[in-house]
């Protein structure tokens, strides 16, 4: 189904899809190309699981930086990389080292959390959003 299997352009054929489980749950997919990141990243992403409901149970993004305890006070993190391990979690530090990585470390999660639920990670349909 994707064409391309390395590298950033395995990022590229996952853009706008969504990966639908057992009973409504969705994992969504979006990287757009940013001119303006560093190459060793060029992308924004944002990989994420939803419930039925929508409600997102786990996410990978760069789309802003995040706030983490340091002593007393609160830095922001240096890099944008950062996940969600749950829906409460405000997220937590994400060490980009690859698009394959990413993407594993994504599918782990998804596994993790579809486990938990009791819900089966056999996809039943793909559908494209866009």
């Amino acid at each position: 189904m994707f064409k391309n299997a390395a590298g950033f352009a395995a990022l590229e054929d996952y853009d706008g899809y969504q990966f639908v489980f057992e009973s409504g749950y969705y994992a969504r997919f979006e990287f757009k190309r940013d001119e303006t990141r560093p190459a060793a990243n060029p992308y924004k992403y944002s990989l994420t699981l939803h419930a039925p409901s929508g409600k997102r149970l786990v996410a990978f993004d760069n789309a802003h930086s995040i706030r983490r305890p340091s002593g007393k006070f609160k830095r922001r993190s240096v890099s944008a990389n950062h996940w969600h391990r749950d829906a409460a979690d405000k997220g937590r530090p994400y060490d980009f080292r690859s698009p394959e990585l990413l993407l594993e470390d994504f599918f782990r999660e998804v596994e993790r959390v579809l486990r938990g639920l009791g819900v089966d990670m056999a996809q039943v349909d793909v559908r494209k959003r866009r």
